[in-house]
């Protein structure tokens, strides 16, 4: 192993040394102060470390041409911003914008709020012009600091992000999760990364691709939009957004998740994993992410009509019940024989059997789906149907064959083209999966909304519902939950359990949480079977 300074996948410093004991202390002694990486077998710093590191290494370690490149811009950095009021002038935030329409209150106010910080997290729920509110912020950057604008989002939403950019005669350079840029060109950019909680993964490439840019010499500024930044109640998933922001918690990791998210040491299989998975202390740390975090709900920005969720009890008679027992007994059985022959992890049990049940579960509920969609239909009333499972979706679509389908199956460039239809009247009805719909369309044409069946997290529950419940809409939402037996009941319990969690780091007021683990409910559920 030969002796050398690099850049790091996250842009950090990688100090890769064999051991030395005279350098290990030196290392140790270094201010800010660096981590040792077992995965990356190399010390990892802060760029604000290197001229201590230059220092104390004496010329020893060699600089990857790179890394280089980097210490220089920090050398000579860009020149300070405009102050805030003049940054809030440049934003016109009482023009009227090329397509007629003008900032509401709570847009006005997040651009004010964007423009006093250079990290944030704009963590408005969802349909309340998170994108438009960012992009005239970055406008006024543009205007008095000649930076460029880099959005990152998912490949579905570009089409949205460019209509949005042209009523603000605005160019962008857009980039999807899948294909981040490594580096920022000279001048200074404001990075503008959407539904963010993408990123809610550190050990991800996209996570590490996203820090990599948010520690860039040459950004300008880096506002994360996504309207569950902590997706599911756990607050291990909101620290890459922390680092991403260069928030004082998300200095020292393993600090963070000993006193917020339950961390500890277990023995498994004869070796210490470190396990940092639960949540604690969640009002210390809605307290310290406030100011970099903005979260407003629609009731408290909008006038919008009210959303109803009404649970629809499916019942199965004798025969069905005997089918649905007998279809998740051989899923159980052919599971316990793969994990006997070591194919499938024997503890995994527990996941395997909840995920047959809302596999089959979502079979059985296909009458009353389609009942229901029907009589809506026949009133006149325009549907949208979220299912987590594609081949529910395209079994409801062979149903009402004059429906649209928006899976995964149809590719990005033309699921604009079928929300469009659905928003102009042409389908009285759109099925879509909640990986596929439930991301960043509006559809509030539709008065009902139908979960087959809930996703693991309240988020995604949440994005499903409020791409109907948006501005502009002109009734009541009803939204209909489907639910057969205890297999749905512990699932939305499940998404109950967790969104209290994220109430309470968003919200200011009091929670009692009641913890059970998924095993526990799990066996609860096959005991009351």
């Amino acid at each position: 192993m030969r002796c050398l300074l690099r850049l790091g996948a996250t842009g950090q410093i990688e100090v890769v040394s064999p051991y030395d004991a005279v350098t290990q202390a030196q290392l140790r002694a270094i201010r800010p102060r660096g981590v040792w990486s077992g995965r990356r077998r190399c010390w990892c710093f802060p760029l604000e470390a290197a001229p201590a590191l230059q220092q104390a290494l004496a010329g020893r370690f060699p600089l990857e041409p790179e890394l280089a490149e980097w210490l220089a811009w920090l050398a000579q950095p860009l020149p300070p911003l405009p102050p805030h009021r003049q940054l809030v002038a440049a934003a016109d935030l009482e023009q009227t914008l090329l397509d007629g329409r003008h900032l509401f209150a709570h847009q006005r106010a997040a651009v004010r709020w964007l423009l006093a910080r250079r990290g944030a997290v704009l963590a408005d729920a969802m349909g309340l012009g998170k994108t438009l509110s960012a992009l005239v912020a970055a406008r006024a950057m543009v205007r008095l600091a000649d930076c460029r604008i880099l959005v990152i989002a998912p490949v579905g939403l570009h089409g949205h992000w460019q209509g949005e950019a042209a009523s603000l005669g605005l160019r962008l350079e857009l980039h999807s999760w899948a294909r981040l840029p490594q580096a920022l060109p000279p001048a200074g950019t404001v990075v503008i990364a959407d539904e963010a909680h993408y990123a809610q993964n550190g050990q991800t490439r996209r996570s590490q691709g996203l820090l990599r840019l948010a520690r860039h010499p040459r950004l300008r500024a880096i506002w994360l939009l996504t309207g569950t930044p902590m997706k599911n109640g756990r607050p291990a998933q909101l620290f890459p957004l922390l680092a991403a922001i260069g928030h004082p918690l998300a200095r020292d990791q393993r600090a963070y998740e000993e006193l917020f998210c339950q961390g500890h040491w277990r023995e498994q299989g004869g070796r210490r994993l470190w396990q940092a998975t639960g949540a604690s202390h969640l009002h210390e740390l809605q307290r310290l992410v406030r100011p970099l975090v903005l979260h407003r709900r629609k009731q408290d920005c909008l006038d919008l009509p009210p959303k109803h969720r009404q649970l629809l009890a499916v019942e199965l008679d004798d025969l069905q019940a005997r089918g649905f027992h007998h279809r998740l007994q051989t899923k159980v059985d052919d599971y316990r024989r793969r994990a006997a022959r070591g194919e499938v992890r024997r503890d995994a049990e527990v996941l395997a059997v909840l995920t047959a049940l809302r596999q089959i579960g979502s079979d059985y509920k296909l009458p009353a789906t389609q009942s229901l969609v029907a009589s809506l239909l026949d009133r006149g009333e325009a549907v949208v149907v979220f299912t987590a499972f594609v081949a529910t979706a395209a079994l409801l679509h062979r149903r009402f064959p004059a429906s649209a389908l928006l899976t995964g199956a149809l590719p990005p460039a033309q699921r604009q083209g079928q929300v469009d239809a659905f928003q102009r009247g042409e389908h009285p009805l759109l099925i879509a999966t909640y990986g596929t719909g439930g991301l960043g369309f509006t559809l509030h044409r539709a008065r009902h909304v139908v979960l087959v069946e809930r996703p693991w997290t309240p988020g995604d529950a949440e994005q499903a519902e409020d791409r109907c419940h948006r501005i502009g809409m002109g009734a009541c939402l009803t939204s209909h939950w489907l639910q057969l037996g205890v297999a749905d009941q512990l699932v939305d319990g499940l998404i109950a359990s967790k969104a209290e969690r994220i109430a309470l780091l968003l919200e200011r007021r009091p929670q009692l949480l009641e913890r059970r683990s998924l095993p526990a409910m799990v066996r609860d559920l096959m005991d009351r079977w």
